[in-house]
């Protein structure tokens, strides 16, 4: 079987145009991979380049050099290459993302931002909601929330429905951004669980989780980013 994910001597910088085109490196030769069944959590300090590249992985940061392999229906496409086409196609089937923050989308409400990635997959309505109801129930929203939008929602209430939005699908390649940020404690173990059981279906995790007791509790190996900081040569 393929390995879902391979990153390979992958160079991220930034040019700063409003001074004088001042380049700032983020990350060098940034190379690992991950299996199926595997949670692979990125590590290392605040600002050391973690986010900068799980948004290299989905796409949303243009990558300088260096390759990000993605196993997408028995082919293997290369993101940091791909067609904007391509990358939304890969996204939709394939390569999942669950940041902190949801964005949220005016008159919809939670129970359909939730299933609204099933449904844009083929699953018949009623199917995805109920799927989705399942989801926020496990989560602990409350279900009178449910056919509310969800912008006015507190901060942990947001993650929540973004959190069941995210595990909702059946992508191969999960990336985690922090999902537990604003979480308490009962919630953070629900999504514990729920990272557990993606593992044991084979899905590829790739995260970062500033909570220690959960980056323990799910990480199969964990993967200094300061290795491929600019920071590292100049200490």
């Amino acid at each position: 079987m393929p390995t879902p994910l391979v990153v390979s001597e992958v160079c991220k910088s930034f040019t700063m145009h409003l001074r004088g085109g001042l380049v700032l490196p983020v990350v060098s030769d940034v190379s690992f991979s991950v299996v199926s069944g595997e949670c692979v959590v990125l590590g290392g300090p605040s600002g050391v380049g973690k986010s900068s590249i799980l948004k290299m992985l989905y796409g949303n940061y243009a990558v300088d050099a260096g390759q990000i392999l993605v196993t997408h229906q028995d082919r293997i496409v290369d993101i940091a290459t791909a067609d904007p086409r391509t990358v939304l196609e890969v996204r939709r089937a394939t390569l999942g993302y669950v940041s902190q923050f949801l964005r949220t989308v005016p008159r919809v409400s939670a129970l359909d931002v939730v299933a609204e990635p099933l449904i844009a997959r083929g699953t018949a309505t009623e199917e995805a909601r109920e799927r989705a109801a399942d989801l926020l129930s496990r989560l602990n929203l409350p279900r009178d929330l449910w056919q509310l939008p969800p912008s006015t929602f507190s901060g942990g209430e947001q993650q929540r429905v973004n959190i069941a939005r995210g595990f909702i699908t059946d992508h191969a390649v999960l990336l985690l951004d922090e999902p537990t940020a604003s979480l308490d404690a009962a919630n953070r173990a629900v999504v514990v669980s729920m990272i557990r059981a993606k593992k044991e279906e084979g899905v590829a995790l790739l995260g970062i989780f500033h909570d220690e007791e959960v980056r323990e509790a799910v990480a199969d190996r964990i993967i200094d980013v300061m290795q491929f900081s600019p920071r590292k040569a100049a200490a």
